[in-house]
């Protein structure tokens, strides 16, 4: 007899193994979807892409340090440490080394993805493990993991609103805002501090792509769409969660891999995004 295609009688008796992975990529695509904003408006797309390279290297050696060291490090917190410490590099002022910003992203995106493969390529037992966080995965997540980007992410919401007028200023206006005397320096910091946070976190959870895909692309969408910018990131917000989780029930019925789908349902809302746009200009044309 043929496989029974996926129903949502199978789908509702599976709850309790889908609600923890769920749970966990409607909260990191949520708050990845708010740090979005920064990201696409501040031309860091390609800081999102090292970041979450460096979180793959990460857990590829907390791996390497389990089987060959003995040491019992969790996953999660090397994909931590790792995209933290790859945000502290992006911190340094590339000018300084006489390179550019460009040059230093590049420099790190290709180190971090390299060196991933490679302590990957050593710890052969736990290679499912580097390509689901380099591709994407979420059908398992642990408690451990889930707690941990749900506290993470609880703290840079509430972070990120109880100072959103001095972030957003310093982000978007860094002249004015000096001016005016804030710490703009510090303040841009913090926001990239928390986004390598989030994406190191997530990318363990959810895979580099996906993850990638929710710190950019939800704030294409809300752009498109025209919001203005406070508008942006609660659209933003709820356009990563909706990714996040009805990407994985998607992938679930569709059968088709979960880090992939959340990345297209990603895409697709750019696309419904820019589909409704052009449609409200031939509106307003006619009339």
């Amino acid at each position: 007899m043929p496989p029974e295609s996926p129903s949502w009688a199978s789908f509702i008796a599976a709850w309790e193994i889908f609600r923890a992975p769920m749970l966990c990529a409607l909260i990191a695509g949520s708050v990845l979807g708010f740090l979005s904003v920064y990201v696409l408006l501040r031309r860091m797309v390609f800081v999102s892409a090292s970041i979450t390279h460096a979180a793959a290297l990460g857990v590829a050696l907390a791996f390497y340090a389990q089987i060959h060291l003995g040491l019992q490090l969790e996953p999660i917190y090397g994909a931590a440490a790792l995209s933290l410490l790859a945000t502290l590099v992006l911190l340094i002022d590339p000018q300084r080394l006489r390179l550019s910003r460009e040059a230093l992203l590049g420099l790190l995106f290709a180190a971090c993805g390299g060196a991933a493969v490679l302590v990957g390529d050593r710890i052969a037992q736990e290679a499912h493990d580097i390509r689901a966080i380099l591709f994407g995965t979420a059908v398992m997540v642990r408690s451990l993991d889930l707690l941990l980007i749900a506290g993470a992410g609880a703290a840079t919401i509430v972070l990120h609103l109880w100072g959103y007028r001095g972030l957003s200023f310093a982000s978007f206006d860094p002249v004015a805002a000096r001016v005016q005397g804030l710490p703009v320096a510090q303040l841009q910091g913090f926001i990239l501090l928390t986004i390598g946070l989030m994406v190191g976190l997530s990318a363990r959870a959810l895979g580099a792509l996906p993850v990638f895909a929710l710190s950019t692309l939800p704030a294409m969408a809300a752009i498109v769409s025209g919001c203005r910018l406070s508008h942006c990131f609660v659209v933003a917000t709820v356009a990563g969660g909706a990714a996040g989780f009805c990407g994985y029930a998607l992938a679930f019925f569709l059968e088709f891999p979960v880090g992939a789908t959340q990345t297209v349902t990603a895409v697709a809302l750019v696309l419904i995004a820019l589909a409704g746009r052009a449609v409200v200009g031939l509106v307003a044309d006619e009339s």
